[in-house]
Formats: structure tokens, sequence, C-alpha cells
């Protein structure tokens, strides 16, 4: 039976992967600026990575890559990007939709996203994969590693659900 009601994980998800998306986009228009650079894992099972079989092998499960100091071919469509890069001297290209994106992080200005999906146990539980996702975001962009005042409170909500 479907859940009716808002699918706020799959609207996040979206959400994220546009924004990895023009991100992309813009380097590959204006190139990094300052000292900016990605650290990108992805899952290498994902059926649409394409990447040279010697890669999959070294990687068979997830591999980060690394764009900053050299890159080439970089394009960006609504389902993933192509780029290529050096692999001890040998450039190959690679392929790699947005729905195999585990983690994505600038470094330079500590951001960060995590995409994790969460495999359940139990059969009678058929939503859309979506809906199990998790995502984290670190942003740093204040300085300031002070502590924030007062205290914090777990809230339970499931009192007031239906």
């Amino acid at each position: 039976m479907a859940r009716a009601g808002i699918d706020y994980g799959g609207m996040m998800h979206r959400a994220m992967q546009g924004l990895i998306a023009e991100v992309l986009r813009k380097i590959a228009d204006e190139g990094l600026p300052g000292e900016h650079h990605f650290f990108i894992t992805f899952d290498t099972r994902d059926p649409d990575v394409q990447m040279a079989d010697w890669l999959r092998a070294r990687y068979p499960e997830e591999m980060t890559i690394v764009i900053q100091h050299w890159f080439d071919n970089l394009t960006v469509d609504d389902e993933g990007f192509t780029i290529t890069l050096n692999f001890g001297n040998s450039p190959e290209p690679l392929r790699i939709p947005f729905d195999s994106l585990r983690t994505f992080v600038d470094p330079s200005v500590e951001f960060g996203l995590r995409f994790e999906t969460q495999d359940s146990d139990d059969e009678d539980d058929e939503d859309d994969e979506d809906e199990d996702a998790e995502y984290e975001l670190d942003a740093e962009d204040d300085g300031d590693d002070t502590p924030p005042s007062g205290g914090g409170e777990v809230v339970r909500l499931d009192r007031w659900r239906k």
C-alpha cells in the first residue's frame, strides 16, 4: 500500500543532487576558484557508472575522486556528470550518475553532503529507496569554534503522530 503525503526524502535527495549539479556546471564553465576542490565518493556498483574495468576491479564497491589540480572534459547533465581524471599518468574518463553519489566535500570551505541509503529488513516496507535516505549537511561558515550557549534537548514527536 502506497503512503499518501509529501515525499520529503525524495525532494531532499533531488535538491542536493541539483546543488551538486549546479556547482559542477559552474566549475565546468569557469574552472575552480581559489582553493576550492572536491572529494566525491560514489558507489561503483551502480549499473550506470562508467569506468575502466581495471578501476572497477580496484574499487569494487566505492571510489573517491578528487577534482583539484588536473581534470578534463567535465560535462554535467540532469542525470550525472562525466570527467576525465589522471590515474598514475593514465587519463581515464568516468561517467558518474548523481544517484550513485555517497559524499560530496569541499574541504576548503568545510562544506560536505553525505547521502546514505539504509536497507530495510522488513519485506512489507516497499517504499521508494529515496524515502530511506539520510542526509547530513556539514557547513562551517562563521569560523567560530565556540560551542553554542544553552542546553540541547531531544524532543520526541511520537506522541503527536496518529
